[in-house]
């Protein structure tokens, strides 16, 4: 990190207090009314001598007090510190230093299943964009593209969803967004009017509510059990309500309790589109991570279905960061919302998408998920024993089939809100069911296992089991 400005720091050699006091004081002050922010990295012993006007020794002596007090720490080879503290907000008072400093402790934080980032295959698509670059000059890769992504990249795209995931469908019904995030929004606008309905599992996923509440539609739940969606509670309100727009649904591994939707309810729920001609938004947020046996092939895949929205993304296959997704639907729909795309964005990132399709095509893409579905098995396999261990006749749960979460309910009616906080105050960050439903009517917690390591998971759980 770049030190970009000097530090100033007055001092008086005719005070009564010691020069290397008046320093320790100085710092201390500076941190409390945060001109001095965590994190931030101070200049060198010697640099700071200089500046201040004193010896370098009574810097360094003044350092060792603010880094066995916890204001600064040292860090081999880079340089001191500002500790990463937080004001204790009940009463603020700087000038008689009446604050309390805590602290922070390094927080595991335990996300919602985000793939392990440390085995991404980056050196293989850092190769595949030099490689792009090298084909500057047979390819216009650096002007503006089609807003529905490159014809070459939808290709790719159809066949792997052909090929692999039992679809029929072609580039021309294709759209890639950045991010599976965008591509629900462009669907809500592109789709839906004021006071549509749109049916959503629940506990679901909020983001996807968030984007069919910006478009102006009512959102109403749907609840899930041990065979996914409540295909019984959807035909009721079909019988009762004309207006309803869309389902919004993840049946591979649903959000965020990981049960796969049965093929009863799957045939059942396209029967109920095609007679009520609503479409089926069908989200596919990790449809490779699938482990017992063979994926279960999308609902956007039987043949009988004809109202459908298709969403994958590349940020489950690669890393969250390379914000890749795709959208899968009818001719008429894909350009209105190629058209709604261009008003916020003209285009795709047409570097990027040449780089997957030079990792696709090279069998990068292929090698890298038979690596990371090893690892994800072995790591689900160490978590589900530990459950075992520590949250037995303390916890329900069952050992997910797929995806890198495992839904976690407590058999005790202990308040999950003061569960999280037990955590946070022992490092742990973790967010309960009201991250996932709807007027906080469940009880349980996601716990994302890919990304962590085993030493983190085993601190985890063993916390968990002795709050539980």
């Amino acid at each position: 990190m770049n030190r970009l400005w000097d530090f100033d720091i007055q001092i008086s050699l005719k005070a009564d207090k010691a020069v290397y006091i008046q320093i320790v004081d100085a710092f201390i002050l500076a941190i409390r009314k945060e001109r001095l922010k965590s994190g931030e990295i101070l200049p060198s012993s010697r640099k700071l001598a200089d500046i201040i006007g004193v010896n370098r020794n009574t810097i360094i002596k003044a350092q060792d007090i603010l880094i066995a007090e916890g204001w600064l720490i040292s860090k081999n080879r880079t340089g001191v510190f500002v500790a990463e503290l937080t004001i204790e907000s009940s009463q603020l008072n700087i000038d008689n230093q009446q604050s309390q400093f805590v602290l922070k402790k390094p927080l595991i934080v335990i996300d919602d299943g985000v793939p392990d980032t440390k085995i991404a295959p980056i050196k293989e698509l850092a190769s595949a964009y030099r490689r792009v670059f090298g084909l500057k000059s047979k390819l216009n890769i650096l002007g503006y593209a089609d807003s529905k992504g490159s014809r070459e990249f939808r290709n790719v795209i159809s066949q792997m969803l052909n090929h692999r995931r039992g679809m029929n469908t072609s580039s021309d019904k294709i759209c890639i967004t950045r991010g599976s995030q965008m591509a629900l929004y462009l669907i809500a606008h592109a789709l839906l009017t004021q006071k549509d309905i749109v049916l959503v599992e629940n506990p679901g996923y909020q983001p996807a509510w968030k984007a069919f509440k910006s478009a102006g539609a009512i959102v109403v739940p749907i609840g899930v059990d041990n065979d996914g969606l409540k295909i019984l509670e959807v035909e009721a309100i079909l019988q009762k309500i004309s207006n309803i727009k869309a389902i919004y649904i993840t049946p591979h591994h649903q959000y965020p309790t990981t049960v796969s939707l049965s093929l009863q309810r799957r045939l059942k729920l396209v029967e109920l589109s095609n007679k009520y001609n609503f479409i089926i938004i069908e989200d596919d947020y990790d449809h490779e991570f699938h482990f017992d046996h063979r994926p279960i092939l999308p609902i956007s895949s039987l043949p009988s279905i004809k109202n459908y929205v298709y969403i994958g993304t590349f940020s489950k296959i690669i890393a969250p960061s390379l914000r890749i997704g795709f959208l899968v639907c009818n001719v008429e729909l894909i350009n209105k919302i190629a058209s709604l795309r261009e008003i916020i964005d003209v285009q795709n990132d047409s570097i990027m998408e040449r780089a997957i399709i030079e990792l696709i095509q090279n069998g990068d893409i292929k090698r890298h998920l038979k690596r990371a579905s090893k690892n994800y098995i072995e790591k689900r396999r160490y978590c589900d024993n530990l459950l075992k261990i520590h949250l037995k006749d303390k916890a329900h749960y069952s050992t997910p089939t797929g995806g890198l979460a495992f839904w976690i309910r407590p058999l005790k009616s202990e308040s999950l809100k003061d569960l999280t906080v037990k955590l946070e105050m022992n490092g742990i960050q973790i967010t309960d069911a009201s991250k996932y439903c709807i007027e906080n009517s469940f009880r349980g917690f996601r716990l994302g296992y890919g990304s962590l390591s085993k030493s983190d998971l085993e601190k985890v759980i063993i916390k968990l089991g002795q709050l539980l």
